[in-house]
């Protein structure tokens, strides 16, 4: 288990405290050093704050209290203050655990590290050295004194001891004060069967930029194994064919669904005409196998054709099959989506965020625009697992854009947070909304690519190439 304290723990740790909370780091012994003066320089009079360990068994634990550490050398009374444990060796299994003598509920003496109830649990004193693998913290765990244990122990908690990877504390503070009067962090419309009848309507009507004569933008769906690609195409398709559909294969399974590459046609429901844009569905990434640069080239450039059987023996050369030797515009990709597992980004393989990486210099040397598909985000934050609307003032999810903007290298306009269809037997107003906003700026950003070319006709760097010579 990687040290983290990201979107599950956050949004963990903001229901029990409840509230709309953000979390930033004060004190990270690995950094600062396991001292009590580096504790306290970094904690004290700071406000209300988490604390938490990482141990060498991969438990992850630790105490809040909404007191704020002072250095009094005494206890602090706080009523708020918990305990709790996230993982236990390795496994997601949260457990709060209250204050039950709220006098106890820190000891705040200037010589301690983070020391919560009567002994609870006692971090460290003085100063603890790094041994190599980890903080032997001289501390003690008396669970149960001043805090309710709900039938755990030393245990279950922390294996039994307190040897630790770190200790971090972070600072708890409401989020109100930091977001717009309405509490979101990117503006929309109100959401109501209006605008999901305009955003709809607008779908229907974009076409390419006609001095082009492009008849379809071809969007390119880039993403990891189970992330939500085909799902993606479903979830369009749903919205205008009326119910929900499985046209493209999808599921979880361990390595891709998609072997074939697709060119996806969405189609009005009431007319079935094609819309002017279409959906490429091509094999996942994983860490050792999916689509590579040199793929990712002809892919790019249009050289392949729908249904193109993908075979990693057989290397894609003019002799393949249907390969395009004079692609067009047309032919072309204009925007490319790479659509992520909102839920695991904090623990994507670095093979896989390498891969990404070599993929998007092809894309940028071609000057093709990419956003960021953040799927799974009913998996992220319960707020919005109840109620999809509430996407733009989840804090849990701005978090998770921002962190993906940075893995990526992409403005954080880029990336966009959706819940596909799965297990939905029936269409969600809400879903729909979401979804067809992500299209628009997918759209708008292909528009984007065509008027960057447009420029360098007129500009005489390119030639028209519609017709294919």
């Amino acid at each position: 288990m990687s040290i983290q304290f990201r979107n599950r723990e956050q949004n963990q740790l903001t229901k029990w405290i409840g509230g709309r909370k953000k979390y930033t780091l004060l004190y990270k012994a690995s950094r600062d050093g396991c001292t009590h003066t580096a504790f306290r320089n970094n904690c004290n009079n700071k406000g209300p704050t988490v604390t938490v360990l990482y141990n060498t068994d991969n438990f992850m634990y630790g105490g809040y209290t909404s007191a704020s550490w002072k250095s009094i050398g005494n206890y602090q009374n706080d009523g708020s203050a918990f305990l709790f444990r996230f993982y236990q060796n390795g496994k997601w299994k949260p457990v709060r655990m209250p204050i039950v003598n709220a006098q106890n509920a820190i000891y705040d003496h200037p010589s301690y590290g983070p020391t919560f109830g009567g002994y609870d649990l006692h971090t460290f004193s003085n100063t603890v050295n790094f041994d190599g693998t980890s903080f032997p913290l001289n501390g003690s765990a008396s669970f149960g004194v001043s805090y309710t244990m709900n039938g755990e122990n030393y245990k279950s908690i922390a294996n039994g001891h307190l040897r630790v990877k770190d200790i971090r504390v972070y600072l708890v503070e409401d989020l109100a004060g930091d977001t717009p009067l309405d509490g979101s962090w990117r503006k929309t419309a109100k959401w109501n069967l209006k605008l999901l009848n305009e955003l709809k309507e607008k779908v229907e009507k974009y076409k390419p930029l006609k001095d082009l004569k492009v008849p379809q933008a071809r969007i390119l769906l880039v993403g990891q194994v189970g992330a939500g690609k085909s799902s993606f195409f479903n979830t369009i398709n749903s919205i205008f064919r009326g119910y929900i559909t499985s046209q493209a294969c999808s599921g979880n399974a361990e390595h891709s669904l998609t072997t074939m590459y697709r060119m996806y046609q969405i189609r009005n429901g009431q007319s079935g005409t094609p819309m002017n844009f279409r959906l490429h569905d091509t094999r996942g990434l994983e860490a050792d196998q999916g689509i590579d640069s040199h793929e990712m080239n002809y892919l790019l450039d249009g050289n392949l054709p729908d249904r193109h059987q993908f075979n990693p023996s057989v290397p894609i050369s003019g002799d393949t099959a249907g390969f395009v030797v004079s692609p067009n515009l047309s032919d072309k990709i204009h925007c490319v989506i790479f659509v992520l597992d909102g839920s695991i980004v904090d623990v994507m393989p670095e093979k896989v965020i390498e891969r990404m990486k070599n993929l998007q210099l092809r894309m940028n040397q071609r000057g093709i625009p990419q956003v960021v598909l953040l799927t799974k985000i009913d998996k992220v934050c319960e707020a919005t697992a109840t109620d999809i609307s509430r996407v733009f003032y989840s804090p849990v999810i701005q978090e998770s854009v921002d962190r993906v903007s940075q893995i990526m290298g992409l403005p954080r306009s880029h990336i966009l947070p959706i819940k596909n269809y799965e297990s939905e037997t029936e269409l969600n107003a809400n879903v729909n909304i979401l979804a067809l906003l992500t299209l628009q700026q997918v759209l708008h950003f292909a528009n984007d690519y065509m008027y960057n070319y447009l420029d360098q006709i007129e500009e005489g760097k390119v030639r028209q190439l519609n017709i294919r010579e």
